[in-house]
């Protein structure tokens, strides 16, 4: 209980349980849509889902400022392409946060004039850049991984090294994909918060890119997505050590 009330104390925290609660009834919603007599349930949970997605407006007014120290703190990685991809990153997020509380002005009425539909596609882009950087990062993380483990692993079968069974190409693409996979999962078992930042990123980037035009999901694996998202999101507030650290 305790757990629980420090973490419900953090804004990130309500954030995020609010977010795993607007993507639920997004979900949900849309498998109940298609069956008869579900209406009032639809309703009722496109209702919450709207209500909640005003109310995280609130948690995301201060980003702008989390942002900027992000930034700020990204300069000092010591790894060129980290620093390069969350520098960049993170001031996309700066400006999507702009965007968000312009449209949240917009929405409470104090500025009428605002084209909602400009600032919205203009949001949507910069997250889906801010996005797409941390996922390059996730990918260079994991093939440091990758190369890690696979050196350690030829170094260990070096002195019992001897002269392969012949086999057919297709063999050969076959145990080379399956070597992959193998290395890959390898890689994200060793480090779960390279894995937990890899799926949250994946997650998220659903919705800007259905809203952008380039990719077209249904409400239904947006909402799968962002419950992911929210869920790993979830862990790394409740607990920093699964947080991808910066180095």
């Amino acid at each position: 209980m305790d757990a629980f009330i420090r973490f419900t104390n953090q804004t990130q925290g309500r954030d995020r349980l609010f977010r795993a609660t607007q993507y639920t009834c997004m979900l949900l919603s849309h498998l109940l849509e298609p069956h008869a007599g579900q209406e009032k349930v639809v309703m009722k949970l496109k209702k919450l889902e709207s209500s909640v997605s005003s109310g995280r407006k609130w948690f995301r007014l201060g980003n702008v400022v989390h942002a900027v120290q992000a930034t700020e703190q990204s300069l000092h990685a010591t790894d060129l392409v980290p620093r390069v991809c969350l520098t960049l990153a993170n001031l996309n997020r700066v400006l999507y946060f702009i965007c968000d509380t312009v449209l949240w002005v917009r929405s409470v009425g104090l500025a009428s004039g605002i084209n909602k539909e400009k600032w919205r596609t203009w949001a949507a882009r910069y997250y889906c850049s801010s996005l797409l950087l941390s996922l390059a990062r996730d990918l260079y993380e994991i093939s440091l991984q990758m190369e890690q483990i696979a050196h350690d692993r030829a170094k260990r079968e070096q002195s019992q090294s001897q002269e392969p069974p012949g086999c057919s190409v297709a063999d050969e693409e076959t145990e080379w994909l399956q070597s992959f996979l193998l290395l890959l999962f390898r890689s994200l078992r060793k480090r779960p918060p390279l894995f937990l930042d890899t799926v949250k990123n994946l997650g998220d980037i659903l919705n800007p890119l259905h809203q952008l035009g380039i990719y077209k999901s249904s409400p239904g694996v947006i909402g799968l997505g962002g419950l992911v998202s929210s869920i790993a999101g979830i862990i790394t507030v409740a607990c920093p050590h699964m947080k991808l650290k910066m180095h």
